[in-house]
């Protein structure tokens, strides 16, 4: 079963994602007439649009049966394919971090960060990330009353987090904030290096891997330094890192600072973000919060699940199987809809709510099963803790102009969220 045209154009338009509640009208349609069919966009090679909770978990679960490495991770043209292809000698990625990575390989070279981030030694950390969430709420009250939730706190705090973790110094913040957003802005007139409108990959392929090759300079001297001058911090563990007793090779391990240096801080930034423009809207649910702390925790799932900052994955069957009663065969490209997934009237009562109390929560917003999201218990913990510093010294506030979302397909979020408040 085929797409509608209309349909299909639409699920791979940033301006679509920028929009919000077009692309989910699109989702909708397709949970209720077309839960996993094909979509062949103008340009695109045809891929499987999984829309259902169920049968994304299937996909996940099943990571032999549908791999990342195969083809592109992520959504991309044939024009933007042929372009990467012929840049990294017949392979469809520009870099090469976990989410392009299959087993043996995604294994093992997950395992050689994973105890960062367990909760055991994040635990470690939370002192110090309470005195950097503290320095904010601080400078929100300093702000006189108004500013740029986005710009102001959720973008800087979880930046400033992840690269302390990492060890980059706090003058080079700026930097990886600029480069972050022009990866994942590359479609936005206000985030990429054009400052012109890009609708599809294609166009922006050369830009992007000018931001990674920025990246891969920045973090080649950070390798240098660290493989003579060792340090507590993960930027030392990749530089000094060994898989099979052999250093990382080193697209593989500037993929890796690249995945931290990016995901690692801009996921968080776009939840906190959007949880906090959900409240904005719903004065019901910023007061039952307020009268009970006890709801933090469900608070936060649903500004991960409202928010989804992760819109797709794409993945490809290794053999011909079934998913949902349709026969996929070998070769075939899927994209798993994240977004759709979080709205699923099947799992979610009253999906298109944003409700601080809900539970249970099954989102999808972190994936699931072997490429789950490495650094989810460290991004709930930076948004518990700013939540515990702002919630009981945030007396009252409102929207002081329209938010806006990213245009993107990939990651995306608000890119401003301007409030009006008072503080205690």
């Amino acid at each position: 079963m085929f797409i509608p045209q209309d349909i299909a154009e639409t699920i791979v338009d940033p301006r679509a994602y920028g929009n919000g509640k077009i692309v989910d009208d699109a989702f909708r349609f397709l949970r209720r007439e077309a839960p996993l069919a094909i979509a062949q966009p103008k340009g695109y090679d045809p891929f499987w649009v999984v829309t259902r909770h169920a049968d994304i978990l299937a996909i996940e679960r099943q990571n032999d049966l549908f791999h990342n490495g195969d083809r592109s991770a992520t959504l991309t043209t044939i024009e933007a394919d042929r372009k990467v292809r012929d840049m990294m000698g017949g392979s469809p990625h520009l870099v090469r971090a976990l989410v392009q990575m299959d087993n043996p390989d995604h294994f093992q070279y997950r395992h050689l960060t994973q105890s960062w981030f367990m909760p055991q030694n994040l635990r470690k950390l939370e002192a110090r990330i309470r005195e950097i969430a503290r320095g904010f709420v601080d400078n929100m009250a300093r702000l006189g009353g108004r500013c740029d939730f986005a710009r102001d706190v959720a973008f800087l705090y979880p930046l400033h987090v992840v690269m302390e973790v990492m060890g980059v110094p706090e003058s080079d913040e700026p930097r990886m904030l600029r480069l972050t957003q022009e990866l994942f802005g590359s479609a936005d007139p206000d985030l990429n290096r054009s400052g012109k409108e890009i609708t599809n990959y294609s166009e922006g392929v050369d830009t992007i891997q000018a931001v990674v090759m920025d990246f891969m300079n920045y973090f080649a001297a950070i390798t240098e330094d660290r493989r003579v001058n060792a340090r507590e911090d993960l930027c030392s563990v990749i530089a000094n890192g060994k898989i099979n007793g052999q250093p990382l090779g080193h697209l593989e391990a500037m993929s890796y600072y690249i995945i931290a240096a990016t995901a690692g801080h801009d996921t968080t930034s776009n939840t906190t973000a959007g949880g906090l423009w959900a409240l904005a809207e719903r004065p019901d649910q910023f007061a039952r919060l307020k009268a009970d702390p006890t709801l933090l925790n469900s608070f936060i799932e649903e500004s991960i699940r409202w928010v989804t900052p992760v819109k797709h994955f794409m993945r490809t069957a290794t053999a011909d199987t079934e998913v949902g009663d349709q026969k996929i065969a070998a070769g075939d490209w899927l994209m798993l809809s994240y977004p759709s997934g979080n709205r699923d009237e099947l799992v979610f009562e009253n999906p298109f709510e944003f409700e601080v109390g809900r539970t249970p929560n099954r989102h999808l917003a972190f994936g699931y099963g072997a490429h789950i999201c490495l650094g989810q218990h460290l991004g709930r913990m930076e948004m518990r803790i700013l939540w515990e510093e702002l919630l009981p010294r945030l007396q009252s506030f409102e929207l002081d102009g329209e938010p806006k979302l990213m245009n993107a397909n990939f990651v995306c979020g608000p890119k401003t969220v301007p409030i009006r408040y008072k503080m205690l």
